[in-house]
């Protein structure tokens, strides 16, 4: 692991620079610039730690894993997002450096007896580590982050079993809920403006912290379901002790400077100027159909209407193709066999269509650099660097009622499932601003609560739009929503898991290869065997689920 090396911490400084007003820091360091790692105050790191995590986050929740969960599909360069050909470099290294720097985050804290600090060090381990048995299965996590104390064990470590990894996670969190019980005049250390996403709230961190807990007891459920029962009615009985993300004004969401490619929303077309990242991303007709179906109002915030829809005339003379009035009028035969969708407002890209997606619905510029006028576009505020709804949601009050929702369902103490379902949508119309059509929405025979799974997860992954991934483990762990793979697709059903990469097979030859051997191979695996994303890692070993 001595590959992964730290990021520079005066980035942190660079960073604060350019997005906060940092100057309440100078007084903490003579020459900041030259800072060692030995003296450095916590408050420096943060900002890198928490920016970094978040990006990496919504990274995944917007591009590859939005494909997975056809939330979204690509209809150039499409071959990663829409037919999960990933190869063997899923590196996750990246999740490595953050790790690395908020190691030291925590150990700077302690020797300062900044207990602030460690809390959100113990969260934001306890994320980037879940991410990463979420995404890989068993990795390093016991000495994973010990590289430069020397030794071979160090630079080659053991791969942790994923269930001792989960319940690192879990112990991690539980004594970060005591660290941030305090009230915010009792800790030392605090600088507001270098914590992008609570401004130095105690109180907040605390709820993500627990928040975070019933995501990791959740997804233990289908292997450890006593311990997540056990875990998820011990948090409802004692709320004073374990307060949680209930309302939209404490969910864990990061917005964006827009002052750089680097601090602004990604495929954006501000800072790229071909604005093709924008252009190649649409929404997946799976997701439009969804929505549609359930007349449901944020599909017109995620997404724009089509810009010239197709209108096919049987009383049209042979050979007609022209546009009138803004519509493209065709004749039967000008269409053929050719797979169209005729929806005057919203038109998604169907999941791995083909081999050239941007042929779809009679594309006019087919190819690489197409521009599709029959398929919506995404909102027009997904070109902007930043902006109000532009935001990583790390976890959300919607997530966390609906995670209750599905503990209730199961018979758990955990309050009402149909409440819970109905708080889980009407906090996601909040942070989406459509509250005004929540009843209208909620009385829709299709959205009232009809005590089933089945719809607890399939509005949870409408909910989940930019933070996909979420709905892939939830998919994993539960088989909904019921997606298919398209026929462009690398295989006949959804992958489960990333890739290990090839250096740290080459590199960490023993301790990768004791893990390979506990991933089970199943029928979709074929020439990658075990190492492949359709082989299953402990967590869903023996559930039969998703496939």
């Amino acid at each position: 692991m001595k590959r992964i090396s730290k990021k520079i911490i005066t980035f942190s400084l660079l960073f604060c620079g350019l997005t906060f007003s940092c100057k309440d820091l100078t007084e903490l360091n003579e020459n900041p610039n030259g800072v060692g790692t030995e003296s450095v105050n916590p408050n420096l790191i943060l900002p890198t730690v928490l920016t970094e995590a978040a990006k990496i986050y919504v990274d995944l929740g917007y591009q590859n894993i939005a494909g997975v969960v056809q939330h979204t599909q690509k209809d150039a360069w499409a071959t990663e997002h829409n037919d999960y050909e990933w190869g063997g470099d899923q590196s996750w290294n990246k999740y490595y450096d953050v790790l690395r720097n908020n190691d030291l985050l925590y150990n700077r804290a302690v020797e300062m007896k900044f207990e602030y600090h460690q809390g959100v060090a113990l969260v934001m381990k306890s994320f980037m580590f879940g991410l990463i048995t979420d995404l890989w299965g068993d990795a390093p996590y016991t000495n994973a982050l010990k590289g430069e104390l020397g030794g071979t064990d160090n630079i080659t470590p053991v791969f942790d079993d994923q269930s001792v990894i989960y319940a690192g996670i879990i112990a991690d969190l539980e004594k970060a809920n005591t660290l941030l019980s305090k009230s915010k005049g009792e800790y030392a250390g605090i600088v507001d403006n270098v914590d992008v996403y609570y401004s130095g709230d105690p109180v907040k961190w605390r709820k993500m912290a627990n928040s975070l807990l019933l995501r990791y007891y959740m997804r233990i459920s289908s292997k450890q379901p006593d311990i997540a029962k056990a875990g998820i009615e011990k948090i409802i009985a004692n709320a004073d002790k374990y307060p949680l993300i209930l309302a939209n004004t404490d969910d864990a969401t990061m917005g964006f400077a827009g002052n750089s490619q680097n601090d602004s929303w990604p495929a954006d077309t501000v800072f790229d100027a071909s604005g093709s990242n924008y252009r190649r991303l649409k929404m997946c007709a799976t997701f439009v159909e969804k929505l549609q179906a359930l007349k449901d109002p944020r599909l017109a915030i995620w997404a724009n209407k089509v810009q010239v829809p197709l209108v096919v005339d049987a009383s049209l003379p042979a050979g007609t193709d022209k546009i009138v009035d803004g519509k493209r009028m065709l004749s039967p035969d000008k269409v053929g066999s050719a797979q169209i969708d005729t929806d005057p407002e919203y038109v998604g890209l169907p999941p791995s269509f083909s081999a050239l997606p941007s042929a779809y619905n009679l594309n006019p510029t087919p190819g690489q650099t197409s521009y599709n006028p029959h398929v919506s576009f995404l909102n027009n505020m997904y070109k902007l660097a930043k902006g109000p709804l532009l935001r990583v949601r790390m976890i959300s009050a919607a997530e966390v009622h609906f995670i209750l929702a599905e503990a209730a369902l199961k018979g758990w103490a955990a309050g009402s499932a149909k409440t819970h379902y109905e708080e889980a949508i009407k906090a996601s119309f909040n942070t989406w601003t459509v509250s005004n059509s929540y009843a209208a929405y909620m009385a829709q025979p299709g959205v009232v609560f009809d005590n089933t799974l089945r719809q607890i997860i399939e509005q949870k992954w409408i909910a989940g739009w930019t933070a996909a991934t979420e709905a892939w483990f939830d998919y994993r762990r539960t088989g909904f929503p019921e997606l298919k793979a398209g026929p462009s697709a690398k295989r006949q059903v959804l992958p489960v898991r990333f890739y290990y990469m090839r250096d740290e097979i080459n590199i960490n030859k023993a301790n990768a290869q004791q893990a390979l051997s506990k991933l089970q191979i199943t029928s979709f695996s074929q020439a990658d065997q075990e190492n492949s994303p359709w082989s299953k890692q402990w967590l869903i070993q023996g559930t039969n689920k998703p496939w």
